[in-house]
């Protein structure tokens, strides 16, 4: 079996205690054009499964006399769940292996190998994936018209995210959502409300940010007239004018402590009552919140009420930054490019591949609206077909530093080799295993980069 054009490269995770038989295994499938990462217990793979991205798992079920395939399985289903796990197993192992299938192995397969069996069910397994990736993304396109719009990417961290939209839009929980500036999170909210039995009501907005306490309880509460200087007539607060909908309270993280108390008596009570007034009405509202401040440690330190974080945190969303996620950054520049030249009245001019590893390599610290913003200045001045390094904004062209504070970034805690390994394997990825491509993004020389595959068990 030979590799075609057709071919998807596909992350493969091998786990074998058999150096030469995990050797074997791996050179089986990169035949066919896919990257495989070896391991040779179940604790490395769990590494692996916390830092890398994988389409297939192939794991041996007896290692070093345990049955640490089982844990191998475990691990892979709570920690990356679209990814299929087929089973290496000795003929007597044959019960465990079936019931292992019935805790979500794809499949497994008995010693010793016939090796064009072995590629042909590990292709199955990985067609499997890309179909349903395939069907996701679709689905994708499709929910653009009820409520995702915008919100694009295939990377792990996005994925969880709309995965976690899907499954709380439906409820009435409350829902607190946690991400730096310029991540989106007055997007996902609308989201939220579009894909919730609240969608033909009301979403109404508001920022907390700036606000004094007084502005902030007439826009909450509403007030009547007479209630004070200025109070010509009565007025509905955020709460009424959302009855039956959606209350969305950006940078909740701001609001002072006595509102804060006030708006928790809301919660609690399910009632307001408009500055100035005796009467209680009483109000049918999903609460969405926002913050990008770190609030449980605003909690610990007196400026947030706990009772209340815990009342508006039915359900936490945290945005990625960027900078977390940069294999979406190609898609999502494709998306606006497309967006603002439409916009333009002209043709969409394609992203030069230098310009694609800048945008890849910058950091963002404004996040997608930084990105937003750079893509429609480079789609207005482009004058020709391409975008070119000369078109993009100077800090992003020459890469300077940001001076972001990365305390929160993917690479926090892991070592400086697997944060290289890290590196190339998403490289291989984008550039589905070309070698000369993926050296250039890495600005190294072609024999390091196969020094490299060979010290990492990447190729």
């Amino acid at each position: 079996m030979t590799p075609t054009d057709d071919t998807q490269t596909a992350q493969v995770l091998i786990v074998d205690d058999e150096e030469d038989h995990a050797e074997v295994m791996a050179e089986a499938l990169r035949r066919l054009g896919h990257v495989c990462t070896i391991v040779h217990d179940a604790k490395q793979a769990h590494d692996e499964l916390s830092h890398g991205s994988f389409d297939l798992i192939v794991t041996d079920l007896v290692m070093d006399g345990e049955e640490a395939g089982l844990k191998v399985l475990a691990d892979a289903r709570a920690m990356q769940p679209t990814t299929e796990t087929i089973l290496v197993t000795a003929h007597g192992d044959i019960p465990t292996a079936t019931k292992a299938l019935k805790q979500g192995a794809y499949h497994f397969i008995e010693k010793p190998l016939d090796l064009e069996v072995f590629r042909s069910l590990c292709q199955q397994g990985i067609n499997a994936v890309m179909q349903r990736t395939q069907i996701s993304e679709l689905r994708g396109r499709l929910d653009e018209q009820f409520g995702f719009e915008g919100i694009i990417g295939s990377s792990p961290a996005i994925r969880h995210v709309i995965q976690m939209l899907r499954q709380v839009a439906p409820s009435n929980i409350p829902v607190l959502i946690n991400g730096e500036s310029g991540t989106g999170k007055e997007l996902v909210a609308q989201a939220l409300h579009n894909n919730s039995r609240r969608a033909k009501q009301r979403f109404v907005p508001l920022n907390c940010a700036g606000l004094s306490e007084s502005i902030l309880e007439d826009e909450l509460f509403g007030h009547v007239r007479g209630a004070f200087t200025g109070a010509e007539k009565d007025r509905q607060g955020r709460f009424e004018y959302a009855d039956g909908g959606t209350l969305f309270l950006d940078e909740v993280g701001d609001m002072p402590l006595v509102m804060q108390a006030k708006l928790l008596r809301v919660l609690e009570s399910g009632e307001v009552v408009r500055l100035g007034s005796n009467e209680a009405k009483h109000v049918d509202v999903r609460l969405i919140s926002a913050t990008n401040r770190p609030i449980e440690q605003m909690v610990k330190e007196g400026k947030f009420r706990e009772d209340l974080f815990f009342r508006i945190k039915g359900a936490l969303i945290t945005l990625p930054p960027l900078r977390q996620r940069r294999e979406d950054i190609p898609q999502l520049a494709s998306h606006f490019v497309d967006k603002f030249a439409k916009q333009s009245g002209k043709p969409a001019p394609e992203m030069t591949e230098e310009v694609r590893n800048a945008l890849m390599q910058f950091d963002w610290p404004g996040n997608v609206r930084q990105l937003i913003n750079a893509v429609q200045n480079m789609v207005v001045i482009a004058d020709g077909p391409r975008l070119e390094m000369r078109h993009l904004p100077p800090e992003i062209a020459t890469g300077q530093p940001t001076g972001v504070d990365h305390s929160m970034d993917s690479t926090t805690g892991l070592s400086l080799e697997q944060i290289e390994k890290q590196a190339i394997r998403n490289a291989l990825r984008l550039h589905n295993g070309n070698r000369e491509a993926t050296a250039k993004m890495l600005g190294i020389g072609e024999r390091t980069l196969y020094r490299k595959l060979k010290e990492y068990g990447l190729k």
